[in-house]
């Protein structure tokens, strides 16, 4: 999986409780997630030099639980869903057969670990399960110093190079001399790479590393130019232009509001309508002190 996929991007811890999970489904030997999730958190704990602590059934856990879920799914789809693989154990078996070698339990022992141990390396990406069975089988007799038929060589029987028998065996020998990862070493270095892609990501969208804009973005979008502070537009006389343009506009609706109020409404003008619309008030207040005067009326 990680051969396509960067370990900052993906969580190692992740990614490996989800192998561990679909192996024990794919191998018929089913496991729930949070048995997984129990030996994880207890290893890391020993690891660590810590007492073990049972694992808190709470919200974290369930994200955990979740995390694992797609890790698995994208495990599947990058291998494009292809889980069943050949197994070179029973290859080392039948081929020590072939050589007349099966009694010889030291030897098939040792090719049987060699095997095991190569399950630490890169080398069943690599190459196809005849060539890594011939490998074991050729690094154990030469440990063990057993002499192997060499005219023609044993392994071109099965299919197998002498090139790939040498970088197989150089491979699994390198495991042995490589020295041990600190995790935690490992893990502050992912983190730093992070940051540093967050911090690249934010500088390309003109962002501070806090997600606030920078001001020298900003500068072209505001409605006043620099160069026109408070302090200058209160000293600076205003340019004629806009001045007459206002200038103009208030005649023009002086003139609109005239126009509008000398236009007739129902045939008579605004003016003559207000004038006898007063008239008849002060007719009405003026008979008002009269028939107040009348007796007949009161």
């Amino acid at each position: 999986f990680f051969y396509t996929k960067s370990f900052v991007k993906h969580s190692m811890e992740h990614v490996s409780m989800a192998c561990v999970h679909l192996a024990s489904k794919i191998e018929e030997a089913p496991r729930r997630i949070r048995d997984v999730i129990n030996v994880f958190h207890r290893l890391r704990h020993l690891r660590e030099k810590k007492k073990p602590v049972p694992l808190i059934l709470d919200q974290e856990y369930v994200n955990l639980k979740n995390q694992i879920i797609k890790a698995e799914r994208r495990v599947l789809k990058e291998l494009g869903f292809c889980v069943h693989v050949k197994h070179p154990h029973k290859i080392i078996v039948m081929y020590l057969q072939v050589l007349e070698c099966e009694r010889n339990q030291h030897l098939v022992q040792t090719s049987w670990n060699y095997m095991n141990d190569s399950l630490r390396t890169d080398v069943f990406v690599r190459f196809q399960p005849e060539s890594i069975a011939c490998a074991c089988i050729y690094l154990a007799a030469r440990t063990l110093e057993i002499p192997l038929p060499n005219r023609p060589h044993w392994f071109l029987l099965f299919g197998a190079t002498e090139e790939e028998i040498q970088e197989i065996c150089l491979k699994i020998l390198q495991l042995y001399t490589r020295k041990k990862v600190d995790l935690s070493d490992l893990e502050s270095k992912i983190e730093k790479k992070k940051l540093a892609i967050e911090e690249a990501k934010a500088q390309a969208k003109g962002l501070v590393p806090e997600g606030v804009p920078s001001l020298d973005n900003t500068s072209g979008f505001s409605p006043i130019p620099k160069n026109e502070s408070p302090k200058e537009v209160k000293g600076n006389k205003p340019s004629p232009l806009p001045v007459q343009a206002m200038k103009n506009a208030k005649r023009k609706t002086e003139g609109a509001k005239r126009t509008s109020s000398n236009s007739p409404v129902n045939g008579v003008q605004k003016g003559r309508e207000s004038r006898s619309r007063s008239g008849s008030r002060d007719q009405s207040y003026s008979r008002s002190p009269s028939r107040s005067a009348s007796p007949k009326h009161r």
